[in-house]
Parts: structure tokens; sequence; C-alpha cells
């Protein structure tokens, strides 16, 4: 490409996780917020090239939206580019933080950073071919490989390669003796690290990603960077979402209260189920819908004991949503 396409907004994005931000669970999160850029599921190049399923697919109603790939080839990278543009993906994201053992083997995620020069061909092979924003999700290191200069080789061998925008998790990684839950958690959140990056390329759309639980603390990161990146405390507290639009993109609009959510789920659930879905395989992300609201913890008892039954349908969130008052 003659032109670096320019970066989506992502002054606030909601993470790529593995079995969660699926197309319904993305569906749900747009209805509690217009701006939040979304993201997929991991996907890996093989799954793209190779699967039976069709791992592209989303709702219309999910844009701005972002898939993020797990490969490491850069021909395959740039096959799989191609085809999510001409899905009409807003903007593809390289998994280069994932610190599992499966991902290893297959030679993507978090061990990446060890190999800057590859993912450097990866983002060149794949900005080549697609007219949308490549982008990179990172840790700030891996293993002994944490100093700072070493992140600052890192981004700058890979935005010399074409990619404008990083999402960096304020944690490095062990790539071995902690799980990928335990690297979410043990290694120390390392924030001002991530504010030096940007302040040393300042050129460059830098989001910070791990710990974030408030809205206050996304509202601290953007006096230094210029995104935020959240996962697990909005998928925990969906609520968070409905804030965003008017404390991040001051969008004075009205957005729908949580009784209204469940009230608009209930027609894309039966078009879903019409298509074959199962009704708990939607329903499973809204458990927390409620959090914190008087009659949450019936809420998701009735969700968590009848949603799974093969027979459940829509009802199951009607009686559930009786439980919790309306205030």
């Amino acid at each position: 490409m003659t032109n670096t396409p320019k970066p989506i907004s992502h002054r606030f994005s909601v993470a790529p996780m593995l079995d969660w931000t699926d197309k319904h669970c993305r569906y749900f999160h747009r209805l509690l917020s217009q701006h939040a850029v979304l993201y997929t599921e991991m996907v890996t190049t093989g799954a793209i090239i190779y699967g039976q399923g069709d791992y592209l697919g989303f709702n219309e109603e999910e844009h701005p939206l972002v898939v993020q790939l797990g490969g490491s080839d850069p021909a395959d990278m740039a096959r799989c580019a191609k085809l999510s543009e001409q899905r009409g993906y807003d903007a593809i994201n390289i998994n280069v933080g994932c610190p599992s053992d499966r991902v290893q083997n297959g030679m993507f995620g978090a061990c990446l950073m060890a190999k800057p020069q590859l993912v450097a061909d990866c983002v060149k092979a794949m900005s080549d071919v697609v007219d949308i924003p490549v982008t990179v999700k990172s840790r700030i290191g891996i293993d002994e490989l944490d100093s700072y200069q070493f992140l600052v080789d890192f981004i700058g061998t890979i935005s010399e390669a074409g990619c404008q925008q990083f999402i960096v998790h304020a944690r490095k990684a062990w790539l071995s003796g902690l799980s990928p839950k335990e690297n979410r958690e043990i290694p120390p959140l390392d924030y001002p690290r991530v504010y030096q990056l940007k302040q040393d390329f300042p050129q460059l759309d830098i989001s910070i990603n791990g710990g974030v639980k408030t809205v206050d603390d996304c509202l601290t990161h953007l006096q230094h960077v210029d995104g935020v990146m959240v996962g697990r405390e909005v998928y925990t507290n969906p609520l968070l979402l409905a804030e965003i639009d008017h404390a991040v993109y001051q969008d004075s609009r009205a957005i729908p209260s949580p009784h209204e959510v469940v009230e608009l789920m209930i027609p894309y659930i039966e078009r879903q189920m019409a298509q074959g879905a199962r009704f708990w395989h939607i329903a499973r992300h809204m458990l927390g819908l409620f959090q914190g609201v008087p009659g949450a913890r019936l809420w998701r008892r009735h969700l968590s004991e009848v949603g799974h039954l093969s027979e459940s349908g829509p009802q199951v969130l009607l009686d559930a949503l009786a439980k919790v008052p309306n205030r």
C-alpha cells in the first residue's frame, strides 16, 4: 500500500478474550456502547485457511470491529488479512501477547516478542495487501527480555514496517512456569513504562491494557496514552460499558437501561436460535449485566440453573428479569 491507513480511534476497546468475545457477546456489548471498539476472539491462520467453520463471521451491528489473528507465517497472515478485509473488518490485530503453551507451540502470541523482525515481516506482508490498519497487541516483555530498551527496540522495528497502532498489556509474560491466568495476575503492572513508550513514540497510537477496572482508571490512563483496553472487568461487569460513551467519548445520547438491553436482546436471540444457535451460548454472556444491582444474584441464579437446558429460550431471560426491580 502506498499510504498507511489511519488508525481507528481506540480511546476505549474491549479486549479479545478466547471463549468469551464471540459474536453474541459483541452484539450484547454493542447495545451498551456505540463507540467502544470490539475485538474478535483470537483466530488462528490455520483455522481460517484449513478449518471447516466460518471463523470470520460477525453481525453488522458490531462495528467498529477488529479481528485478532494468531500466526507467524507472513504469507498466511497476508492471506488471512485479505480475507478479513473482504469480510468487512475495520482493522486487523496481530496477537503478540498470549502466553499459553498451545499458542507458543503454534509459534504465535507472546513468544513472538523475541522475534521482532518476524512480526515486522508479518506487518509488512499484511499491509501490502490491505487498506485497513494492521495493529499489534503485545506485552512489555517476556521472561528475561524485559528491559525498557528491549521494548523500545521491539516497537521501533515493527513501527518501521508500517504498524502505527499498538495495544500494550502493561505486564511482562513468563512463557514457562505460569498459566495464562497467572500471567494476567502475577507479573506486576508497570503503567509508567507504557506511558514512557508514548512519550518516546509520540507519532504512534498507543493503548494500555491490564488491570483497568473503573471509568476513573480509564480517564487517568487517557491523560498519558491514546487509548485504554479493558478485558475481564467489562465481561464480568458489562454496565461499565454503559458509562463509556458519555465519559470517554462525550456522547450525551441516552443509553439503554439494563432492563431495556434484555428486551433488545430478545429479537436477536430469536433470530439466532432460528438459525441453530443454542440459547445458553448467547445468554451466558449476560450473567453479569446486573452486577451490583439489587436482584443481581437472583438474575444470575435463574439464568445459570435454567438457561443451559436444551429447551430454554428467550422466556428464560424474561423470567430472570422479573426478579430484578426496575428502578
